[in-house]
């Protein structure tokens, strides 16, 4: 298994745009779906900041995301520019492997 994490701080005037985008139903996750090795996406909120947020999009394998990104690059670069402004920062915390 293959994971990405994310962490965003959201607009607070556009934090139900971002919710829709980022959620396990939302824009990311039906883009992610149309490639072979996606598993699902999870969204979750800071109980403590209403507006920090994180994001774990699992795949079935490093090559099953890298093969999405070649694939469906321009698709996701063109969702990263429409869903860019509802985010105030953005970092990669980091990409995870099961130990095995």
């Amino acid at each position: 298994m293959f994971v990405i994490v994310w962490e965003f701080v959201v607009n607070r005037d556009r934090l139900s745009e971002y919710e829709r985008a980022y959620a396990p139903a939302g824009d990311w996750a039906q883009l992610f779906r149309r490639a072979k090795g996606f598993i699902e996406t999870a969204l979750l909120r800071d109980r403590d900041d209403r507006t920090r947020f994180i994001t774990i999009d699992t795949w079935e394998s490093r090559a099953a995301y890298d093969k999405f990104r070649a694939d469906f690059d321009a698709d996701y670069l063109a969702l990263d520019a429409r869903t860019e402004a509802f985010t105030e920062s953005e970092r990669r915390i980091g990409v995870f492997e099961n130990i095995t």
